[in-house]
């Protein structure tokens, strides 16, 4: 049993990370529709942007001039107000004269509840939902929308791109390339199972069904999309810039609001792990996200069973060592913050801190903790 724990636990920590995107390169690509990036798709569909805000007085005026600026023939702008409690909604009517149109939501019941009032509203056959804090490029709409040209297309995905206060790219770091990488290994088979909540586009026929309020909207627009029989893919050409979290302290709080609000949605449809029903789309859910959140169980019973097992031969050992070694880097990183930004010490710092986050928030959930309501993060 021992032996069965240790080899049990030294797969489950490898598996989500190494093995899962091993077992997407041996799994054959959809056949794509193919996209002539030389024309124009006759005519363009319309678009309503919708562009969710809470209490955002100091930001949305900047906002919505961004969206006005971009270069899409017919485009409808909305913003969807969370119950708004300062000058939020009065700013937005300022611009009604341009043609942007408040849907206000008249209880605070979080995000997804203020989509599905802008959704209600929305005359385009595209949906484009984006943050306050998110700038979108002038020629993005016309990038997203040429992804629809393939009718099995459900919704297209931008790529984040973090600014610092100097204008600079950061977090181009090792670990958005390799999740970059495998959301594209996803979208060419089953589909990505996350979309970037802070930029995406769906077509609205899969919005308008089965739109769960207390479900992260970028979880559930894919889901969406696999019900319909349609894919959900990323779009490395387009890009959704914003700036990164104003006071670092605060990340760990983001990701532990990520991690509950994803928790929350597969257990109110826990029927995508079904692979009779959800095929390949249900693999990807199961391996990217579930057995993502079991990597710190396993890394704690990886560490135990390797102690035990230390001196039964050199393979156990050097497990052990391996994960003393990490570890060890790991307390280096936290005593002396200086040295962080060094890639020896930068990752394991990184993997260990987002699955402690994971285990908070894990047991957050499980004592019955739920994030429906959003307080957007200030950057």
């Amino acid at each position: 049993m021992l032996l069965f724990l240790f080899w049990l636990s030294l797969i489950g920590v490898g598996f989500s990370y190494f093995l899962y995107p091993l077992l997407l390169l041996v799994i054959p690509r959809r056949r794509k529709h193919t996209i002539d990036d030389t024309i124009s798709p006759p005519p363009w569909p319309k678009v309503s942007l919708i562009v969710t805000a809470y209490n955002e007085e100091s930001r949305i005026g900047e906002k919505i001039t961004n969206c006005l600026a971009i270069d899409y023939p017919d485009l409808e702008i909305l913003v969807a107000s969370d119950c708004s409690t300062d000058a939020t909604d009065t700013i937005v009517e300022r611009f009604r004269k341009h043609g942007v149109v408040l849907a206000r939501a008249q209880e605070r019941k979080g995000k997804e509840h203020a989509q599905y009032q802008a959704i209600k509203k929305a005359t385009g056959d595209i949906l484009v939902f984006s943050d306050v804090a998110t700038s979108i490029p002038e020629d993005a709409l016309r990038k997203l929308v040429r992804y629809f040209q393939d009718p099995a297309v459900g919704a297209v995905s931008s790529e984040d791109r973090f600014v610092s206060r100097d204008g600079n790219l950061v977090g181009e770091g090792a670990y958005v390339r390799y999740e970059m990488w495998l959301r594209g290994l996803e979208s060419e088979r089953g589909g990505i199972v996350g979309l970037s909540g802070s930029f995406f586009a769906a077509r609205k026929a899969v919005c308008e069904e089965h739109w769960d309020i207390y479900s992260p909207s970028d979880f559930n627009t894919a889901l969406n999309c696999a019900r319909n029989d349609l894919v959900a893919v990323t779009a490395p050409d387009v890009l959704g810039y914003y700036q990164d979290v104003s006071d670092p302290s605060k990340e760990y709080q983001r990701k532990i609001r990520t991690v509950i609000r994803g928790l929350t949605a597969l257990g109110r449809h826990v029927e995508v792990l079904n692979p009779l029903r959800f095929g390949l789309f249900s693999f990807q859910v199961f391996s990217h996200k579930l057995m993502r959140w079991a990597v710190p169980w396993f890394q704690v019973l990886l560490l135990m069973t390797s102690l035990l097992l230390a001196g039964r031969g050199p393979v156990y050992q050097l497990v052990l060592l391996g994960q003393i070694a990490v570890y060890g880097l790991v307390m280096l990183g936290w005593v002396l913050p200086e040295v962080r930004n060094r890639a020896w010490v930068k990752i394991p710092y990184f993997f260990v801190q987002v699955n402690v986050a994971i285990a908070h928030a894990t047991m957050n959930y499980l004592a019955g903790k739920r994030m429906t309501v959003w307080t957007p993060s200030k950057r």
